[in-house]
């Protein structure tokens, strides 16, 4: 019996560990289950970075004008974007969520869940979600598998884990939190913001970055997205990173900045609650 527990959790790439503690034995129907490991992947790593180079460029047009002090200290940004010359100080600007409509054909919030007791969930408020498509981000501080998290960790639902043992901590409030603000704070340039920190508030400067708010599926409510986990490239645009709701720990890390997706596995209509696998068995 123990041996066979031991084997069964050598196999199981677990995402939250406090739920699956609870729930391992009795929710066999909401496991996600994987060939192997290389094929985790629901799309390809271009589709995911196309998606997201298209959000982010629609969200920064939006706000050029408060992109002013970014555009003057960096003119090969600037001339970029000929619209600038255009911009007014008192231009008003689309909400953000606005934005995500006319730029992806939809627009996602947090409500109450339709799950009993489940807190709060997101949904789509507008639009249509097509399959194959990036509907949400999970932010956070992302901890290397050797990094300390243990205090943050303490009552906390909203650590994720990555296939390679890479931690995200999804949490906005308590000491995940100040953790978040204080490297956010240590890694800004001058008026060049390296992320956003704006998933910590109500007005949210990306409107993606809910995705620790997704619930888990169950027997009656199945999968409508899952997880993917993506590396942001070196050839990422320097303008677009404020829109990036994750930050490492460690100012000395040396890999990519690992981000978190949330794509649909089918198309999903206004109305509807997001529903995730909590977790993933790789064969």
């Amino acid at each position: 019996m123990l041996r066979a527990l031991r084997r069964r959790w050598a196999s199981y790439k677990y995402r939250f560990v406090p739920w699956i503690a609870l729930n391992l034995s009795h929710k066999r129907r909401t496991v996600r289950f994987v060939p192997e490991e290389s094929e985790d992947k629901t799309i390809s790593d271009n589709d995911v970075l196309q998606m997201l180079l298209k959000t982010f460029k629609a969200l920064f047009v939006n706000d050029l004008a408060r992109q002013m002090p970014l555009l003057s200290l960096l003119p090969e940004v600037q001339s970029k974007y000929p619209e600038v010359q255009l911009v007014c100080p008192e231009t008003s600007t689309a909400n953000a969520e606005d934005v995500l409509l006319n730029t992806l054909g939809f627009s996602i919030a947090r409500s109450q869940s339709s799950l009993v007791s489940a807190g709060s969930g997101v949904f789509v408020t507008r639009g249509f979600v097509p399959k194959r498509t990036i509907v949400a981000m999970y932010p956070g501080t992302v901890y290397e598998n050797y990094e300390p998290i243990f205090f943050q960790s303490i009552g906390n639902p909203f650590i994720f884990r990555c296939i390679d043992g890479v931690l995200i901590d999804g949490n906005d409030k308590g000491i995940s939190k100040a953790v978040y603000r204080s490297c956010s704070k240590r890694d800004q340039l001058g008026p060049l913001k390296m992320n956003d920190i704006s998933w910590l508030a109500v007005a949210v400067r990306n409107p993606l970055a809910v995705g620790q708010y997704v619930n888990n599926c169950s027997a009656d409510k199945a999968a409508n997205v899952c997880y993917q986990e993506f590396d942001i490239p070196e050839c990422f645009p320097i303008e677009f990173r404020q829109y990036l709701p994750n930050i490492n720990y460690s100012h000395e890390v040396q890999r990519p900045l690992r981000v978190v997706v949330l794509v649909a596995l089918r198309d999903i209509g206004p109305g509807e609650e997001l529903f995730s696998n909590y977790y993933t068995i790789i064969s």
